[in-house]
């Protein structure tokens, strides 16, 4: 089962392990930056460690993850430094991690290396598999492109509601990509994990390989819908007295459009 795993993986987990150091100091570093910049970092050095075997599918892949990362990491990082209420949050959390003893913080740490290192994994596997022919190829093309699509779907979900929370700050953003589903930015990351597991199908040769790109995707889709169920009770105390507002959360699927699904606030999730 371990031969079926590259061995530079374990270099992948050490650099997540350095990358979230910060959230020793504050625990949501381990599940913002220290996931965005992991992601960025473990594509580069995918593709450096394996750029002998590089094709042009591949670098396409390893570049939308490496934008994927540092689109992420960047749009935090404005965002505690530009948004009073985002700093007011992250010490409201700081104050509750604060009771976490040290080795709740170390298992916290080990666990979520282990994740983006599964989670990225698609790319290690396909840079150490035969080159895809076939189904393998269409399978990463098309996964290519539904990773750069959900990129630019999520880029585009985030300025629309930038530029109408400008104009609008006291209202619920129902404008753009906000009118198909209630939270677009949510959706496309989930297509960039898609698109990403998709492309390595061809690479999947053993078991292992498929149980941890699986468990990787799993955990982000579940992580997103739970980030999705936060932010409706969060909306719903601010604008739930709202007559528009409950026409707007009526006929607007919460996540994924066509799916008649409008609320996640009864869901189980624990993840996320």
């Amino acid at each position: 089962m371990l031969a079926s795993i590259p061995i530079e993986f374990v270099w992948f987990f050490c650099v997540s392990l350095v990358i979230c150091l910060p959230g020793f100091y504050r625990m949501v570093y381990f599940i913002s930056t220290g996931y965005a910049f992991s992601i960025a970092v473990i594509a580069v050095l995918s593709m450096v460690l394996f750029r002998q075997v590089l094709t042009p599918l591949a670098v396409a892949h390893g570049v939308g993850l490496l934008l994927y990362g540092l689109r992420l990491g960047s749009f935090l990082v404005k965002r505690e430094l530009t948004s009073q209420a985002y700093r007011r949050e992250l010490e409201e959390a700081a104050a509750e991690s604060s009771r976490i003893p040290l080795v709740g913080s170390v298992g916290i740490w080990l666990s979520v290396a282990v994740l983006y290192v599964s989670m990225a994994s698609p790319l290690g596997f396909v840079l150490t598999a035969p080159a895809p022919t076939g189904a393998g190829l269409v399978a990463q093309g098309i996964g290519v492109a539904l990773l750069f699509g959900g990129l630019l779907l999520e880029t585009v979900a985030d300025h629309q509601k930038s530029v109408f929370k400008r104009e609008q700050p006291r209202r619920f953003c129902d404008v753009g990509l906000y009118r198909i589903v209630r939270c677009p930015n949510y959706l496309g990351e989930v297509t960039v994990w898609v698109g990403s597991t998709l492309a390595a199908v061809g690479a999947y040769t053993h078991w292992a390989r498929w149980g941890l790109a699986v468990t990787g995707f799993v955990c982000i889709v579940l992580i997103m819908v739970g980030s999705t169920r936060r932010l409706e009770l969060k909306q719903d105390a601010r604008y739930g007295e709202r007559e528009d507002y409950q026409e707007y959360i009526a006929h607007t699927p919460i996540l994924w459009p066509l799916l008649p699904i409008y609320s996640f606030k009864n869901a189980k999730i624990y993840l996320g």
